[in-house]
């Protein structure tokens, strides 16, 4: 797979901005303590960002910081304390029908004893489309990761990272709006990692879908992104949005030694590494 990816999606127009495709509005969420149930931990405060029809946004913090409640938020599988999520302006209280999610692990996320193909199809089964209609779906989603020869397979014969990508068939061939995706290829090799990269690169480029990642890794962050969004601090604030102006092409190698990208990576770090605050159990 070439690691060369090209968007025609103009990201920056300013209708991407306009109330967004997604968005979390003043997101709060906090969890009772485990030895006080009528003691709670905040995890989130105030959390506001919004991500445009075709935006590549990641989210960026230490571990501990509520990226994948956050995730669990917006894909409408935990309700907050206050705020709200919306999508297409409209309330996200439950799975939205147009998003679908791409977990870290998946090994767990994919039925080892059902082919490739059928795990791609499967979450299609609910929409009652005919037989040939799933099956060409499916088909495409796995031609769009490179794993067309792979249908007749099960999982189990297959890669980690060559798992992951059944994963990220099964979301697109679901033809979301929005995807998510919680850390996805933090348990694969360093060069499938940055494959797996551009192949989400190239998916988002091919299909439109806006794609909101969250990560524990800055260079990962950087080099996907439109925009970053840095959480820190417990409970955890967005300390800092920033454009990723690196251009529609992007590759492993020459766009992570240009300046602007060393110079992007510097500011999340130094924003990461400021003092944290305790954590404080509230009322």
């Amino acid at each position: 797979m070439t690691s060369t990816f090209r968007s025609d999606i103009d990201v920056d127009h300013p209708s991407h901005r306009a109330g967004g495709l997604l968005a979390m509005d003043k997101l709060c969420v906090s969890y009772a303590t485990p030895s006080r149930q009528e003691s709670r931990v905040q995890i989130l405060r105030d959390i506001s960002f919004a991500a445009g029809p075709g935006e590549f946004v990641t989210v960026v913090g230490p571990s501990g910081t509520g990226k994948t409640t956050l995730l669990r938020c917006l894909a409408g599988l935990v309700r907050p304390d206050s705020g709200q999520v919306l999508m297409h302006d409209a309330v996200v209280d439950r799975p939205p029908p147009s998003l679908a999610v791409v977990f870290q692990d998946y090994s767990r996320s994919l039925m080892p004893w059902l082919t490739v193909l059928s795990n791609v199809i499967l979450p299609l089964r609910r929409l009652r489309l005919p037989q040939s209609e799933l099956h060409d779906r499916g088909r495409k989603a796995l031609l769009a990761v490179g794993l067309e020869d792979a249908s007749g397979l099960h999982p189990w014969q297959l890669s980690g990272g060559m798992q992951q990508r059944v994963a990220i068939a099964r979301a697109i061939a679901y033809e979301p709006a929005a995807m998510l995706m919680d850390e996805p290829f933090a348990s694969v090799d360093a060069q499938t990692r940055a494959d797996l990269e551009d192949l989400v690169l190239e998916v988002r480029a091919r299909l439109g879908v806006t794609v909101i990642l969250v990560t524990h890794d800055i260079d990962e962050a950087v080099y996907l992104a439109d925009r970053v969004i840095v959480l820190k601090g417990r409970p955890a604030t967005v300390a800092r949005e920033l454009e990723v102006p690196l251009g529609p092409e992007r590759d492993q190698l020459t766009t992570k030694a240009r300046p602007e990208f060393v110079d992007l990576r510097s500011a999340v770090l130094a924003e990461i590494r400021t003092a944290q605050p305790t954590v404080k159990p509230s009322q």
